[in-house]
């Protein structure tokens, strides 16, 4: 197979961090891999502020694409990651080769996260944003809402979640052209367990015509099924 270039985007409360397993298998291949940190998140915890909204996290993508002067590239959306990776593909698709959307949102232009989320959900969300930091942050969940059990998994992930940036929920997306720009995409469903967030998304996939692949394992499928995630990227990528 062909050498590809991978960057790795990763959802709430995650870094680039979360895909060290998935990148190592990819590079030991002969692929170039990336996984850059969201503004606020992980290693960039303590850049964390009220002025990080979505649009902060499409940039984010951007810079590093054209720092990096990486081109052709499979660009990868994890969870909350698959809303900034369509922001990229409205304003840099001279850069992407294919998207790949692992159990990832999807935006309409205009739409927020919390759009998508029953209003309950939403409002308890707000409700606790404001208890713990003042609106600035949502405290991380367990990793077991994320579908991560095994005691070594729970281990890594557990001690590196970091708040996330509050206004990327409640800022909305703004794109020029349709979901994808005419980008070759897929998507890849992680089934056991499904997770919920993601149905529309799945629905919108459906739609579009896009390929869909599935893995039996949890929501954090790259840190619970590296292998399988690495080979489905691979094949996918083409």
């Amino acid at each position: 197979m062909n050498s590809k270039t991978f960057v790795l985007i990763h959802g709430v409360w995650h870094g680039g961090w979360c895909w060290s397993r998935v990148a190592g298998i990819l590079s030991s291949r002969g692929h170039r891999v990336s996984a850059p940190t969201q503004t606020g998140l992980g290693e960039r915890s303590h850049l964390l502020s009220y002025d990080i909204t979505i649009e902060t996290f499409v940039t984010d993508i951007v810079q590093h694409l054209q720092f990096e002067d990486l081109n052709d590239v499979v660009l990868v959306g994890h969870s909350f990651g698959g809303i900034p990776i369509t922001g990229v593909a409205d304003v840099a698709p001279e850069r992407i080769g294919k998207l790949i959307y692992l159990d990832a949102i999807m935006l309409n232009s205009g739409e927020t996260w919390f759009d998508l989320l029953p209003e309950d959900m939403a409002n308890d969300r707000k409700a606790l944003a404001d208890k713990t930091s003042g609106g600035l942050s949502l405290p991380p969940t367990p990793p077991e809402s994320f579908g991560v059990t095994r005691p070594v998994d729970v281990a890594f992930l557990e001690p590196r979640l970091t708040p996330h940036p509050f206004k990327t929920f409640t800022t909305s997306l703004t794109l020029k052209n349709p979901i994808g720009n005419g980008l070759p995409a897929s998507y890849i469903e992680c089934t056991d367990p499904p997770y919920r967030p993601a149905a529309i998304a799945k629905q919108r996939a459906q739609e579009f015509g896009w390929p869909i692949s599935q893995i039996a394992t949890g929501h954090d499928a790259m840190v619970t099924e590296p292998q399988a995630v690495a080979d489905l990227l691979e094949q996918l990528a083409g």
